[in-house]
């Protein structure tokens, strides 16, 4: 063959590909007729992804079985020591993703009676996890793992108050607002972990009880110091090639700032500037996105996999995508992503638990901190299924992404830093 007929041949294959709004290479036994241009198709794909995913979870938990059931990976040798905290990650973890979702109205019936499930299921996970009695109690302040997963629970119950926190019983609440102060005698790091500590102190402010403004002072003024310019903070003093900005560092400020009510003028300041910040972040995060529907396997707890794009989901649920970035766009290329991830072999053990990998199972890529729990705060990237059905995001019709449009020889826009 050429290289003319190579590169005809290229050219046709994206052209194809980017009207499907999908990714151009996708895992062999996905077929043609599994891709979809479809909004409607898209969404429905979401919700067997969340179901797929969610369903061994939510299940265990709301009959106090997931310390029972849930297998424990991690590395040999660490795995009883992982058993102490990995349950209430796999369960905080996955109510941040899902909480909006479970928050908002949907139309379509099966997804509507998926979702009631999730909600009794999940408020059942929150009532056995916080209770000292029941054998799923989750080890609040046990570990300094627990409040790392404490944030992410707060994170979830603040992302769907009228599902997570109001249906509770004054037991439950009660128990829950212990779990949370259980936490407070783990000494965060200088370093994201700042925000897991003021992310707790949040919780509590919202479920009216006292907080401690100097947590969340403490942990806003560093992240002012650390930012580094063009939407990016350090994690810590120095930056570091990963995903953290956008696993914890943008969300959780922004939920922070948008939760406790300003304590100072640097905290009312600070709010929009963070909004600019993250708005440009999910800029680069969108361009991260290859024609492939492939992104960068690079700096720690990759195995989080499509959680990485926490901060790009987080931005696109609060329609405050940057101008050049159309929800269709983030729908098609996040949706490639999962489809491309999620349908690899070795994702998910026998029995539908998620394993330790990036693309299938590789347990080399966890870290000592990783086990089967961690692996669940992939279903961060979820969260535009809060947005309804009739948003944009959804009803649109399929957009590719910049990286597709551009590498098919489409014109775009420069790219430029932010000065926020």
């Amino acid at each position: 063959m050429s290289n003319q007929d190579n590169l005809s041949s290229r050219r046709e294959f994206l052209q194809s590909t980017v009207a499907l709004g999908l990714a151009s290479t996708l895992p062999s036994h996905t077929t043609e007729a599994q891709t979809s241009a479809s909004p409607t198709a898209d969404r429905t794909y979401w919700i067997e992804i969340v179901r797929r995913v969610s369903h061994p979870v939510l299940s265990a938990v709301s009959k106090a079985q997931l310390r029972a059931i849930m297998p424990v990976e991690a590395k040999p040798g660490l795995e009883e020591e992982r058993r102490k905290s990995t349950h209430l990650e796999a369960f905080g973890r996955l109510l941040s993703g899902i909480a909006p979702w479970l928050e908002t109205t949907v139309i379509s019936p099966e997804e509507a009676a998926l979702q009631t499930q999730y909600r009794e299921w999940a408020r059942a996970g929150i009532h056995h996890g916080t209770d000292p009695s029941s054998p799923d109690y989750m080890n609040f302040g046990m570990t300094s793992q627990s409040v790392v997963d404490t944030a992410f629970l707060v994170l979830g119950i603040l992302r769907a108050p009228k599902q997570l926190w109001e249906p509770l019983d004054r037991t439950t609440r009660a128990n829950l607002v212990k779990a949370l102060q259980a936490t407070r005698q783990v000494l965060p790091g200088q370093s994201n972990w700042l925000l897991f500590s003021a992310m707790v102190e949040a919780g509590l402010c919202f479920m009216g009880e006292e907080w401690d403004s100097l947590r969340v002072d403490y942990a806003i003024q560093m992240h002012k110091e650390w930012f580094l310019g063009d939407g990016t903070y350090g994690d810590g003093a120095h930056f570091h090639w990963d995903y953290y900005n956008s696993f914890v560092i943008q969300p959780m400020l922004l939920q922070v700032l948008d939760t406790l009510p300003a304590r100072s003028a640097m905290w009312r300041d600070l709010k929009p500037v963070a909004l600019e910040r993250a708005r440009r972040y999910a800029a680069i995060q969108e361009r991260l996105i290859s024609p492939e529907a492939t992104f960068p396997v690079i700096g720690r707890s990759i195995t989080y996999r499509f959680g990485a794009f926490h901060l790009l989901a987080d931005i696109a649920l609060r329609r405050q995508l940057p101008e050049l970035v159309s929800p269709e766009q983030v729908r098609c290329a996040l949706t490639a992503v999962m489809r491309r991830m999620i349908e690899r072999p070795g994702t998910f053990d026998a029995k539908g638990w998620l394993t330790i990998g990036f693309a299938g199972h590789q347990p080399g890529l966890g870290e000592p901190y990783i086990s089967t729990g961690s692996l669940y705060l992939c279903a961060v990237a979820w969260l535009p299924l809060g947005l309804p059905a009739n948003d944009s995001f959804w009803s649109g019709p399929a957009k590719p992404w910049t990286e597709a449009k551009i590498w098919n020889g489409q014109d775009a826009p420069a790219d430029h830093a932010s000065s926020a």
